[in-house]
């Protein structure tokens, strides 16, 4: 029984696998400029006293807090159980730019079998830039990037990819299976970008001492869910 709980608790603290894609996102663009300081800074004039080159305004202006993305009803559907309802928010050096929180929860510590669920969001914010192009350009790139690191996560199996319908501009889903200390971990991001803010989504969970795995098609459709709502929490941000 007790070398049984102490195993649990092992598994329990290396569960959350796909975690922080968009979370300490520091730097795009080749690490030309940071995303923070950029969504705060123009190009200055030339020497010559000439006018910067104009580009379009970034269209939304704010994040929500990342913790109250979702519903209340929402955490509790997708993380049963949670160790924190509230969330866990991340740190961020530039609150406009970026944002992150994260859930996770197990509905039993016994031995008899558990299941385990976590649940993260990430928000990243671009406001247009002389030098780098428009908040939905840089956006767009970075959605591209995201779906390609969901896609090469080291030790992934079975991947799928596709895409979402009615969430945001565009929208992406990336599903694969990983195998960590002989748990077979189900997990689901989206990707969802809204004008000049992409919105990331990492869901995954596993059975745990003996327990069976959950369904992943279950799995994608609460990441879509939770997906939604964040996009959505972005343009009430904007209002």
């Amino acid at each position: 029984m007790h070398r049984s709980a102490k195993r649990l608790a092992s598994l329990l603290a290396c569960a959350a696998v796909p975690v922080m894609l968009v979370a300490g996102c520091s730097s795009d663009d080749s690490g030309k400029k940071d995303a923070g300081s950029s969504a705060s800074k123009s190009a200055s004039p030339g020497k010559s006293g000439s006018a910067s080159p104009s580009v379009k305004p970034a269209k939304m202006k704010k994040l929500p807090n990342p913790c109250q993305a979702v519903s209340q009803d929402t955490v509790k559907k997708l993380v049963p159980k949670t160790k924190n309802a509230d969330g866990e928010q991340g740190k961020s050096s530039d609150a406009m730019a970026r944002g992150y929180c994260a859930w996770n929860s197990s509905d039993s510590q016994g031995v008899d079998g558990t299941q385990y669920r976590w649940l993260d969001i990430g928000f990243q914010r671009y406001d247009s830039d002389p030098t780098l192009g428009t908040g939905e350009k840089r956006a767009t790139d970075f959605y591209k990037k995201q779906v390609d690191a969901a896609k090469a996560t080291q030790g992934a199996k079975n991947p799928k990819t596709g895409t979402v319908e009615g969430n945001g501009d565009e929208s992406s889903w990336v599903t694969y299976d990983l195998k960590k200390d002989d748990a077979d971990f189900k997990n689901q991001t989206v990707i969802a970008r809204t004008a000049n803010v992409v919105v990331t989504v990492n869901y995954n969970g596993a059975g745990l001492a003996g327990a069976d795995a959950p369904d992943p098609s279950d799995l994608l459709k609460a990441a879509e869910t939770a997906a939604k709502e964040a996009v959505a929490a972005v343009g009430k941000a904007n209002q």
